[in-house]
C-alpha cells in the first residue's frame, strides 16, 4: 500500500485545522480573530484562497491570497537567490623555491584576481632533488606570499611540509 503524497507548503483552505484564526485580507489589513468558517467564506467571496501564514501561534494567522501566484513568486525568489550565490572555489598556484621575481609577480597577479573573485588560493611549493635540503627557503617564500597578501587575504591553513611539497591556503578577507 502506498502512502499519500506529502504536501509541502502551508495549509490552505480546508487543510487548516484551527477553530479560530486571525484573518488578514487580500489588501494586507487585519480583520481580527474569527471562526475558521467565517474566514473561509470571506476568502470564497474574494475568489481567492485562505492560506495559513503562521501556524505555531496561539491563534494561527491566515491570509487571503491567490495561492498559485504566491507559490510562483516564492519559486522565482528562490531561483533568483540561487543565481546570485557565489560558490567559493579553491584555486591552486604552484611555486618553486628558486622562483624568479618576474615569475613570482605573474603568479601574484593571478592570486590577486582569484581573491577579487572571492576564491580561496592554495599555494603549493614543490621541492625537487637537492632543494629538499633547504626547506627554510620554501618557508621564507611562503612568508613573503603571506606578507604580500596580508591586506587582501588571511591564512586559513598555515604553511606545512607534506612530503616533497609545502602547502598554504589563503582565503579572501
Amino acid at each position: 500500500m502506498q502512502a499519500p503524497p506529502v504536501k509541502d507548503g502551508p495549509p490552505i483552505n480546508q487543510e487548516i485545522r484551527a477553530t479560530r484564526v486571525l484573518l488578514i485580507d487580500q489588501n494586507g489589513e487585519k480583520q481580527g480573530v474569527m471562526p475558521l468558517s467565517a474566514a473561509l467564506e470571506a476568502a470564497e467571496e474574494a475568489g481567492l484562497d485562505l492560506v495559513q501564514i503562521v501556524g505555531n501561534a496561539e491563534t494561527p494567522v491566515c491570509k487571503i491570497l491567490d495561492y498559485g501566484k504566491h507559490r510562483f513568486q516564492e519559486q522565482k525568489k528562490k531561483a533568483e537567490a540561487r543565481k546570485r550565490q557565489k560558490v567559493v572555489e579553491l584555486k591552486e598556484i604552484k611555486l618553486r623555491p628558486n622562483i624568479d621575481t618576474h615569475d613570482y609577480d605573474v603568479k601574484a597577479k593571478s592570486m590577486h584576481r582569484f581573491f577579487e573573485e572571492g576564491d580561496k588560493v592554495k599555494v603549493t611549493l614543490r621541492f625537487r632533488g637537492r632543494e629538499m635540503a633547504h626547506p627554510e627557503l620554501g618557508m621564507k617564500l611562503l612568508n613573503k606570499v603571506q606578507a604580500d597578501f596580508d591586506e587582501v587575504a588571511k591564512v586559513e591553513y598555515a604553511p606545512r611540509m607534506e612530503g616533497r611539497q609545502m602547502i598554504m591556503i589563503l582565503a579572501p578577507r
